[in-house]
């Protein structure tokens, strides 16, 4: 049981949700971040109030994550590690056919949510010498036709070792998950074939759990 705690945002399904759920197990408290109220509280019930705190709000507001993580740090203690896990793709892939409104949403949560978040997040970190997560994918290690989904995912990528620099000089360390397709809600429909939310949770908590002179930087993982 480590005692730690972890921040989630994205943590009301999916990604998020199985990596409080495996973080809970293996002795972690985790504050979950997300917009849907309901599903964080049911997750709570699940998880147990001890171990478990819901933090609704919504991740393109750099206050309401500044604001979680205070109440998450008044009622747990130190920060551990936060993962800034929420994202989402676009109904109209390409350039040419792409909606506008849904690139500027698009960009508001993979892009500026990642980066309140890790912005928040830091001043709690630097005090623990702690751990961010960012969620990357296969489609910011590879060129896809007029993706504009996969360039922000390229950013994260980017970001996230000029951020593992950044967080070295203190003590900390940062880590990009970049998972190939994963059978969530992310999908219209099932994806049998697709990783599961909880491999996806494990390659996670592989990268916390390291040892103390190990970083791992990134950890990419693809269907068989």
């Amino acid at each position: 049981m480590t005692g730690k705690t972890l921040f989630i945002t994205g943590a009301s399904s999916g990604i998020g949700a199985a990596t409080a759920r495996m973080a809970v197990a293996r002795g972690w408290r985790v504050g979950l971040f997300a917009r849907r109220e309901d599903r964080l509280r049911d997750l709570v019930r699940e998880l147990g109030a001890d171990n478990a705190l819901a933090l609704p709000g919504d991740v393109t507001q750099m206050a309401d994550q500044q604001a979680a993580l205070q109440r998450m740090t008044d009622a747990f203690g130190p920060l551990h590690a936060a993962f800034a896990n929420a994202g989402r793709g676009l109904d109209a892939p390409g350039t040419e056919w792409g909606e506008v409104d849904e690139w500027q949403d698009m960009i508001r949560i993979n892009i500026l949510g990642l980066l309140f978040t890790a912005k928040a997040a830091l001043p709690f970190l630097k005090e623990t010498q702690g751990h961010l997560l960012l969620t990357g994918s296969a489609a910011g290690r590879i060129h896809i036709k007029g993706s504009v989904y996969g360039a922000s995912k390229w950013f994260v990528h980017g970001y996230g070792g000029n951020l593992a620099e950044e967080m070295r000089e203190w003590g900390g360390r940062c880590t990009v998950i970049a998972p190939g397709m994963v059978d969530t809600e992310f999908f219209d429909e099932a994806k049998p074939k697709a990783i599961r939310p909880d491999e996806v949770a494990g390659a996670a908590l592989y990268a916390l759990e390291a040892g103390d002179h190990a970083a791992v930087r990134e950890v990419f993982l693809m269907p068989r």
